[in-house]
């Protein structure tokens, strides 16, 4: 009856019913009990029926549920507007908003492209993208990802774009943005921007890259006048540990793209956030020269008081620092298998609430065809923790405030199905 998302039609494991969650926990029909190790597709970064963020949706229930924004205005979203743009250092100028990360990123695509298109460079039309990327599942989304199971039906729909490999570190590192810097230095007049999620590829296999090959790319894009744009939908709103990951980086994107936590997981919003320098190019009386975009719940004010009270909740004092305990608290964990079973994982890494390793693979491909992911998702909810491995990378990206007793839970089914695993 219901076509769930990423999962085959045919041999896949009934879907577990979920009744009620509470902090890093959910529990199924039969009353068992999980840790939320994933925090529900990286949303619940407060964990699940947060009060404060539950009581702020009451409240807003009680005045106004929802209004258009095309040609009206409320509350909660000009509050909420300020405050993302106060958390930014002011760097943005204004926020528009959607519904969910994809819709987030295809806006800041679109921005980009009329923005030159505003200027009348309208032979811009190319952006520059990494394969490890992942954005979302529109159309433009997949245009600006690496190639993979999620976008190879849709070839024919998708945009010109230019694809470099991901920059992780070493000479690999070097030798990409020596080409980036070679492409641009000839190409630049027909690129609209280079998109990045900043610090970390998520789903395309937790792939990090240092702050300083983030500041390279910056640089470069500054150099040859291309935008940089950011899509921190994953990596955003204290993930990386800072609240942005462009900030950690002490980088100055064009435009970010934000979802999944900003409501704390609870109701769907996006946010687009843009700088004066962006909005200027559609500042003017000229209807060509109008952004025509919308999305019928965009800043849903439910929404909008839910997102409020999940950067209090984030911005309260001891919250970041707390995560950056998180960070070593899962590395140890980590480093602590790898000690036992080292010839069976490899790239143990972590980064704020982000902690990863792969599993060795030898004559088996690695990726999100990797054989044994139904029976790793399986065995982990037998131990009562919910994982949701990418192929044979098997991470952890907990609520924030999970704690050190469900942290066990988690690294104790992980080190059980690192034992074992038979490298293939």
């Amino acid at each position: 009856m219901i076509w769930h998302p990423f999962t085959p039609q045919l041999g896949s494991d009934a879907p577990l019913k979920l009744v009620r969650g509470e902090r890093e926990y959910l529990f199924d029909a039969a009353g068992k009990r999980y840790v939320d190790a994933v925090a529900s597709w990286w949303t619940m970064v407060h964990g699940h029926n947060h009060p404060e963020i539950i009581a702020a949706i009451t409240r807003q229930l009680q005045t106004l549920d929802h209004a258009m924004l095309a040609g009206f205005t409320h509350e909660p979203a000009e509050r909420l507007a300020a405050k993302l743009l106060a958390l930014s250092d002011n760097h943005f100028a204004h926020v528009f908003y959607s519904d969910n990360g994809s819709t987030a990123v295809e806006i800041m695509l679109k921005l980009a492209l009329q923005y030159w298109y505003n200027l009348s460079e309208v032979q811009r039309n190319i952006f520059v993208k990494f394969d490890a990327a992942y954005h979302g599942d529109t159309v433009g989304a997949m245009s600006v990802a690496g190639d993979s199971l999620f976008n190879r039906p849709f070839r024919n729909l998708l945009f010109q774009t230019h694809e470099f490999a991901h920059p992780t570190e070493g000479e690999s590192a070097e030798a990409i943005l020596v080409a980036l810097e070679s492409y641009l230095a000839e190409h630049a007049r027909v690129v609209v921007g280079i998109v990045i999620e900043p610090l970390i590829a998520a789903a395309g296999g937790m792939v990090f890259q240092t702050t300083e090959t983030l500041k390279r790319i910056a640089a470069l894009a500054k150099k040859y006048n291309v935008l940089l744009l950011c899509d921190e939908v994953f990596t955003g709103l204290g993930r990386t540990g800072a609240l942005f990951a462009w900030q950690k980086a002490q980088v100055m994107p064009d435009i970010v793209a934000l979802a999944k936590g900003l409501t704390g997981g609870v109701l769907p919003l996006a946010a687009t956030l843009t700088t004066k320098k962006i909005h200027a190019a559609f500042a003017s009386d000229d209807p060509a020269k109008t952004f025509y975009h919308g999305h019928t719940m965009t800043g849903n004010p439910p929404g909008c008081a839910a997102a409020l009270a999940s950067l209090d909740l984030l911005m309260r004092p001891g919250t970041l620092e707390n995560i950056k305990a998180l960070e070593e608290k899962m590395r140890t964990r980590w480093q602590t298998i790898a000690t036992r079973y080292g010839d069976k994982i490899s790239n143990v890494r972590a980064l704020g609430a982000v902690s990863v390793a792969n599993l060795v693979t030898h004559s088996e491909k690695p990726g999100y065809v990797f054989s044994a992911v139904n029976a790793i998702k399986r065995q982990a909810l037998a131990e009562g923790v919910i994982l949701r491995p990418l192929g044979n990378v098997i991470y952890v990206t907990p609520p924030y405030n999970i704690s050190d007793a469900a942290l066990d839970i988690t690294f104790a089914a992980i080190e059980k199905i690192v034992k074992h695993h038979e490298p293939a």
